[in-house]
């Protein structure tokens, strides 16, 4: 059912937002199993600096003159009951010119932002590349939308939860986030997203309660047992100091995280305190005979009103100004640790090919003294074979470090400007609220002074 068509300048979605399971970095699984089953490659992929410049240090934007702009908007309802989905409009502007269009934009359901993400993982994750973690699923709320038992803004199929306005600026930021990486932005699965004005193969394997998704949970599992078990010698101190950095960070973070989280449920109830004493001074105000005094009330009565929407609006401000891109990261600080693991599971690899080639060298050896030259051909092949292997190994080792350490210094000064703008957004907003919040108690005073 997706659509895709180029867009008028009426219609052109101007919001964009630069740039978004805490788990141990890395600890002993045997490498020295004499196992060698699947010896080309014993383990699968991995799925699963402080900041230090003063914000007038950090530069706003990214260098170049090519550019990509990325809205979601429109969550609509398709089809009824446990077979229905909501379905987002994907608007982007762009002049990269691996797109064929310059404005365009296309219909896409949840799972396919899923299935773009597992794409990603599979193609990039063991070269070194940071994924941008794609939004959790929701499964009580689509839960709701599929029986339809959620608020609609019109008799049509337009929907207005808050899950669902949370699910839609994470998609944005996840999008956007992937276009602003110089690789991942010209891969051809993310353009065939955007641009395609096909319906994409179904990501059945992104399906929660799936037969897939179980065996999903039960690999994470296994990759989390061996981050904890497996130590790795390290050789290089700087991903010893990284993996610390980002651990500490990470941890902050999650408790920054919560700590904005109480204070918009605070902000929240306080709102709702506040149009109570609204409403408790108007009563007061319609039985008061003092006429002064009424007018006063009744003046107390609508700045309380203003005050509980102000408060409202407060709460929504740390809510998706500051909490949202705190929760963002969190994600990023885990797909770093997933990439840091891949590194550690190459290594791995690399451990596991050198052994094997220990084992072929010394089985030749057992040959030659036992002068068995009729094995010997085919044991020099052996040791030829896993000298490749472990040249290829090392090789793919001493790569992904190289790319880690380039991708860590890009995040780093992307997580610097995304910071930047969020904290100034965020303080300006602060700020309108408070001086708003002025004006409104200082309208009041001549009412109350005039009460003889």
């Amino acid at each position: 059912m997706d659509t895709n068509g180029s867009m008028d300048n009426g219609e052109t979605e101007q919001h964009t937002q630069q740039h978004q399971q805490q788990q141990p970095a890395f600890d002993n699984v045997d490498i020295t199993s004499p196992d060698e089953e699947n010896e080309n490659d014993i383990f699968e992929s991995a799925i699963q600096e402080p900041l230090s410049p003063v914000l007038e240090d950090v530069p706003t934007d990214e260098a170049g003159d090519t550019f990509i702009e990325i809205a979601v908007a429109d969550p609509q309802k398709v089809g009824d009951g446990m077979g229905s989905y909501l379905a987002y409009k994907v608007s982007t502007k762009t002049n990269i010119l691996k797109f064929k269009k310059r404005q365009f934009f296309t219909m896409r359901r949840f799972s396919d932002f899923l299935g773009l993400h597992d794409l990603l993982v599979s193609k990039y994750l063991r070269m070194g590349r940071i994924i941008p973690p794609a939004p959790e699923k929701n499964i009580i709320g689509t839960t709701k939308v599929k029986m339809g038992s959620q608020p609609q803004s019109d008799p049509g199929t337009g929907v207005n939860l808050e899950w669902i306005e949370n699910r839609r600026a994470s998609l944005e930021r996840f999008l956007n986030r992937v276009a602003q990486h110089p690789i991942l932005c010209q891969d051809t699965d993310f353009v065939n997203f955007l641009e395609s004005d096909q319906e994409l193969p179904r990501a059945v394997n992104t399906a929660a309660l799936s037969g897939a998704g179980v065996m999903r949970l039960f690999n994470k599992v296994g990759e989390t047992v061996n981050k904890i078990t497996y130590k790795m010698d390290e050789n290089d101190p700087w991903f010893n100091d990284k993996i610390n950095e980002v651990e500490t960070i990470d941890a902050h973070m999650q408790k920054l995280h919560s700590a904005i989280k109480a204070l918009v449920s605070h902000r929240k109830e306080l709102a709702t305190l506040t149009g109570g004493v609204a409403k408790s001074a108007a009563l007061l105000s319609t039985c008061e005979e003092h006429t002064g005094l009424s007018q006063a009330l009744s003046q107390l009565a609508d700045v309380e009103e203003k005050v509980e929407l102000l408060r409202s609006e407060q709460a929504n401000s740390d809510l998706y100004i500051l909490s949202e891109t705190i929760k963002d990261y969190i994600g990023l600080f885990g797909a770093i640790k997933d990439v840091f693991h891949e590194r550690v599971k190459v290594f791995q690899n690399w451990q596991h090919a050198q052994l094997q080639l220990t084992k072929k060298r010394e089985n030749k050896a057992k040959l030659e003294l036992q002068e068995r030259r009729d094995k010997l051909e085919f044991a020099q092949k052996e040791v030829e074979e896993w000298e490749g292997k472990v040249q290829r190994c090392q090789k793919e080792f001493d790569d992904i470090s190289s790319e880690i350490k380039k991708e860590m210094e890009r995040f780093e000064l992307a997580r610097a400007r995304d910071f930047k703008s969020t904290i100034i957004k965020y303080l300006e907003d602060q700020m309108a609220h408070q001086q708003q919040q002025m004006r409104y108690w200082e309208a009041i005073v001549p009412v109350a002074r005039d009460i003889a």
